[in-house]
């Protein structure tokens, strides 16, 4: 269940970012068209800048259009206006069938945007359940299956692939659970612009992206800025609860938090925690306990 990234920074944008398809249901004439150029045309300069203007303007439309009607936009937030470092790469994956009828189903029921436009109320949007944050569910196995073993606690799941965003909602309808709502775009956004204080009962990180490189240490999740952002919309008491098989980012994930002032770790050796029984054995996590990898917990409590 890795993290998915946001959109990176205009530097770190992937090589082959020009040559992404359009969005499904685009057709040619939705792509931008080039300004006509050469002395076949009498387009003066001023009429060819607009209408490369107006090409790149459709384009941005586009791109921030659900890819089904009533679905996830594609970029809720126009989040590729704000030059920062993401925690995650975007993905582009085939929906299935499946996938596509449970997002079109679903989505308006329990689905969100994270445009960053208002402040979400939870108790409205869970029944009153007591919320906890997951960030970066991957296909959404664990996160269901975490959904239907205590239907006493809203899952206020986030992620970008969309993919992993209709595999949960079809699983969460299939096992008749109700207490999961599936947010689409930028984590970051949604803890600064979209919560009220105190207003979580917990935070979940399993299996974020690592960033092996040390090049790319920076985009990782846990770090003390991103801690700034949680402490304030966690209640007094609330669990951060991050697992990871990689051994470097358990050792940093366990300094940043151990060093930052609201947050207190509840292993009485001040280390790892055991796997809580609520964590699902998840397939990820299966794969890398089969390759010999160590997976670590990591439980602080909001002070």
């Amino acid at each position: 269940m890795s993290e998915q990234p946001l959109n990176p920074t205009s530097a770190d944008a992937p090589a082959d970012a020009a040559s992404d398809p359009a969005p499904a249901g685009s057709t040619a004439a939705d792509a931008p068209a080039a300004a006509p150029t050469g002395p076949a045309t009498d387009v003066t300069a001023d009429e060819a800048a607009a209408l490369r203007a107006a090409s790149f303007e459709r384009a941005r439309r586009l791109r921030m259009e659900p890819r089904f009607p009533g679905g996830p936009a594609a970029d809720p937030a126009g989040s590729h206006h704000e030059r920062r470092i993401r925690s995650f790469q975007p993905r582009r994956s085939r929906v299935t069938t499946g996938q596509q009828e449970a997002l079109e189903r679903l989505w308006p029921k329990w689905g969100l945007d994270i445009d960053g436009k208002r402040v979400l109320d939870l108790a409205e949007l869970f029944d009153g359940l007591p919320v906890v944050l997951e960030i970066g569910f991957g296909m959404g196995e664990a996160t269901a299956q975490m959904a239907a073993d205590d239907p006493g606690t809203g899952i206020l799941a986030v992620d970008v692939h969309t993919p992993g965003q209709g595999n949960l909602l079809g699983l969460a309808d299939r096992a008749g659970s109700t207490n999961v709502r599936v947010a689409n775009g930028d984590a970051v956004i949604l803890l600064r612009e979209m919560l009220a204080p105190e207003s979580l009962d917990g935070l979940r990180v399993y299996f974020p992206d690592p960033w092996p490189k040390a090049r790319h240490h920076k985009r990782r999740l846990i770090q003390p800025e991103f801690l700034d952002l949680v402490a304030p919309v966690l209640k007094p008491g609330a669990i951060v609860h991050c697992a990871t098989d990689w051994e470097p980012y358990a050792e940093q994930m366990l300094e940043v938090l151990t060093a930052h002032p609201r947050f207190a770790n509840t292993a009485a050796d001040g280390g790892y925690a055991p796997r809580p029984a609520f964590r699902p054995l998840t397939r990820f996590e299966g794969q890398g306990l089969d390759k010999g990898h160590v997976v670590h917990d990591l439980l602080f409590a909001r002070v």
